[in-house]
């Protein structure tokens, strides 16, 4: 077994309850690791024997643009969405923060951490 990461996926996006949220959009970190059998890619050097990183790049971006109001539901979508198109992949943990949260108070983030196993 193996793990892919992607660390430090930037993006802006439209998450929050506030109205005001929707409108003005923020700032966000998303750091996703999977868990594969990783044993055959190593040994043919074949990107059709792994868990392509871009396609999970696709699917956080893609994830992140449909708006929502809490970020929990953002990352199940994630999850969901990589067990149902990465047959590879035996787990997967997802952080979604959002830079400077409107919360009134100085915070740098806020953090959802989700996983998920098949």
């Amino acid at each position: 077994m193996g793990k892919v990461r992607l660390d430090n996926i930037r993006l802006f996006a439209f998450h929050g309850c506030l109205k005001e949220e929707g409108v003005i959009g923020s700032d966000y970190r998303v750091d996703l690791e999977i868990t594969a059998d990783l044993e055959k890619a190593s040994a043919t050097d074949q990107l059709s024997d792994t868990v392509d990183y871009v396609a999970l790049h696709r699917i956080v971006r893609l994830e992140m643009d449909h708006r929502s109001h809490l970020l929990e539901t953002v990352g199940a979508r994630i999850l969901n969405r990589i067990f149902k198109e990465v047959g590879e992949v035996s787990a997967a943990e997802v952080s979604i923060s959002k830079i400077n949260p409107p919360i009134g108070g100085d915070v740098q983030q806020v953090t959802v951490v989700l996983s998920k196993t098949r």
